[in-house]
């Protein structure tokens, strides 16, 4: 089975081509950084026109790295939730009309749980049942995965995501956008122990909160500002701060989980899994515990069609198909996903 997948959830157009038995195919991505840079985030209404201009192009270029021709599609996969609705309906209703004009069953994807089947795209997949720590700029989760399409949110944030935490920092600091990426290459160089910034909730079972921290952050800044300026040692120092606090918490709060659901497999997923930092203490901590620690690669960590084209080939040959309506959804409850029997 053969399948074309879009992603179109935020400020990323993106195209995959994937068969059940080549592998990934093709993967195409067109990033709008540049576009919203200038504004020091995602415009909802900018993202939704770019992904008009974007994503046929990049139709285009990967059936033709895959070698493939609409007659050899057999369904299409598109993200019709969460994200941001203008940018889910442009790629939702392009994609529901290409399964229409080639005569294919279509399938709507829960963007997180493409983040979460990310890794068996990796020549080594993790097993199943498993934990994942889910960790984006939207999303702080810990999932106890039984299988495929089987997910228990058993702990996430209360308010804001660690993502979140990591860009909004960086904009205090004048970082550009997008910061997370910035303010860690700038804490590489500061001390990690000058600021001692809060971890809210640490000690308290598998919750998390991070707005407390950003308020600190803010804090801290505005006063050394006002005492003479922030110069480049104590901008590095503030950024290893937050990075340090933030990596404490989520590696604290996921082996507390380890501990309590048994499970011997973890899955990091989500564009705060690229985090250096956060890979090295979680394999550490982990792997004294015999858990084996389970990635996508870097360039799947963050939104793509290739973790999309994985999670539909899984819904489409356990038999789920949409209908003639293009429906997306702003908000999606994992948990609301019917399981699946199989992984894709």
């Amino acid at each position: 089975m053969r399948i074309l997948a879009l992603e179109s959830s935020c400020d990323e157009s993106a195209v995959a081509v994937y068969d059940d038995a080549a592998g990934l195919l093709a993967h195409e991505l067109h990033s709008q950084v540049d576009l919203h840079r200038i504004y020091g985030g995602v415009v909802p209404e900018l993202a939704s026109r770019d992904h008009v201009r974007r994503l046929l192009p990049l139709v285009r270029a990967a059936l033709a790295t895959a070698k493939t021709t609409p007659g050899d599609i057999d369904g299409v996969a598109y993200t019709a939730g969460p994200g941001l609705i203008g940018a889910l309906l442009t790629g939702a209703a392009f994609g529901r009309s290409l399964a229409y004009a080639w005569g294919v069953p279509a399938v709507a994807v829960h963007h997180l749980e493409g983040h979460l089947l990310a890794p068996l795209l990796e020549a080594t997949p993790p097993p199943f049942p498993h934990l994942a720590l889910l960790v984006s700029g939207g999303h702080t989760m810990l999932i106890d995965v039984e299988a495929p399409g089987s997910y228990a949110v058993i702990g996430e944030t209360r308010d804001d995501a660690a993502g979140e935490a990591f860009d909004k920092s960086a904009k205090l600091l004048g970082l550009p956008y997008p910061g997370g990426p910035q303010l860690a290459k700038l804490a590489a160089g500061g001390r990690r122990d000058r600021f001692q910034f809060p971890r809210p909730m640490l000690g308290q079972g598998l919750e998390f909160s991070f707005s407390g921290l950003k308020t600190a952050v803010s804090l801290a800044v505005k006063e050394r500002v006002g005492n003479g300026g922030l110069d480049d040692a104590t901008r590095a120092d503030i950024a290893a701060g937050v990075q340090e606090a933030i990596v404490e918490t989520l590696v604290t709060k996921t082996l507390r989980a380890i501990e309590e659901t048994g499970r011997e497999a973890l899955v990091v997923a989500g564009g705060v899994g690229a985090n250096a930092v956060l890979r090295e203490r979680l394999a550490a901590a982990a792997g004294r515990r015999g858990v084996r620690v389970f990635y996508p690669r870097i360039e799947f960590c963050t939104d793509n069609a290739a973790m999309i084209a994985v999670a539909g080939l899984a819904r489409l040959k356990s038999g789920a198909s949409e209908t003639d309506a293009i429906r997306a959804r702003a908000t999606w409850a994992l948990t609301d996903l019917a399981p699946l029997t199989q992984p894709g």
